[in-house]
């Protein structure tokens, strides 16, 4: 098993290393490309050729690719300091570049947007876990009857519409609809910090969570309901019910620990997508997240911005695979590692 951990772990290194070339790759060729150059953003589109030169030599912008390179990931692991030949800021490690739009550094943007985000895909994430993981279960056991097709429409209707349409409807009917629905009047008003106010910072993602956890909690029902059927129909269920064992025992204990291998591994991989950003729901809620800021980013064309929000939703992938991949021997005693 340690084996196995560190040889996860040594691929994981290169899967990063090898994202972190590609994305500077494209942070290299982009300005010439599009035109986006970092000094213009920094000095304006009416900037000297004079003032432009020296922005390029303050934050190394015309030295050889691969010393820029060098640089940006040494600043990862010792910090940064970042000049424009009048004021002087050091970014700490891990330093992941400076936006020449917020003129701030790219690590400071991305730890104030994180909390909003990381409570967002936290509370949406347990919604459609426990719905759509409960939801699959019972209809997986009650198969054929009128449950299982109410819970499959409701599931493809989930899948169907998209989230922007799903937050705009809930927040016309709980939030700006008429009095007597008006339970949750943060909603779309930004985020709250739950420092700040726990009740408020509740009610302000609620509605956010709902309509995130909705389209999520629909593909999990239809998949814990495909696993569990098949589960259901292998031997050792079949000798479970045949030795007298109780059915929450065989459904419980045997059936739903082989069913969730698959749901644990898109869990994963959708927690770890979601902390990366989750646009469309950020956009709708006004919310000033992760994903908020890699779309404002494109549209600034701020490059050191979007190649920091690549590399960690990278990271946050790539380890969501490792911890997945140990799970399955915690949850399925029949997978075992050489």
């Amino acid at each position: 098993m340690i084996r196995y951990i560190i040889r996860r772990l040594l691929g994981a290194l290169l899967v990063v290393f090898v994202i972190s070339i590609a994305t500077f790759g494209i942070y290299f060729i982009a300005p010439k490309v599009t035109g986006s150059d970092p000094s213009y953003l920094y000095v304006g589109r009416h900037g000297s050729p004079a003032q432009v030169e020296a922005v390029r030599h303050a934050f190394g912008l015309d030295q050889p690719v691969i010393k820029q390179y060098w640089t940006y990931m040494t600043g990862i692991f010792k910090g940064r300091t970042f000049t424009d030949g009048v004021s002087t800021e050091y970014c700490g490690p891990p330093c992941l570049g400076y936006s020449f739009q917020y003129q701030d550094s790219v690590t400071a943007l991305i730890k104030d947007r994180f909390p909003v985000t990381l409570s967002l895909s936290i509370g949406a994430s347990i919604m459609w876990l426990v719905g759509g993981v409960a939801v699959g279960i019972i209809s997986a056991l009650k198969r054929g009857t009128l449950i299982d097709r109410a819970s499959m429409v409701i599931a493809l209707a989930g899948v169907s519409l998209p989230v922007y349409f799903t937050g705009l409807l809930l927040l016309s009917i709980f939030t700006y609809g008429p009095p007597a629905l008006r339970w949750f009047p943060n909603a779309g008003q930004g985020y709250i910090p739950f420092t700040q106010d726990p009740w408020g910072w509740f009610t302000s993602l609620m509605l956010p969570w709902i309509s995130l956890a909705f389209l999520f909690a629909a593909l999990y029902a239809r998949l814990t309901r495909a696993s569990m059927l098949e589960t259901m129909g292998e031997d050792y269920i079949r000798t479970a019910r045949a030795k007298g064992l109780r059915s929450r025992t065989v459904v419980g204990k045997h059936a739903l620990r082989a069913a969730l291998t698959p749901i644990v591994t898109i869990f994963g991989l959708d927690l770890a997508g979601l902390l990366g950003g989750a646009i469309l729901t950020e956009y709708t809620f006004s919310l000033q997240g992760l994903g908020k800021l890699s779309i404002d980013a494109i549209a600034k064309q701020d490059l050191p911005v979007i190649m920091g929000v690549v590399i960690v939703g990278a990271l946050l992938l790539v380890v969501a695979n490792i911890v997945v991949d140990v799970l399955y021997a915690v949850i399925d005693p029949r997978v075992r590692y050489s």
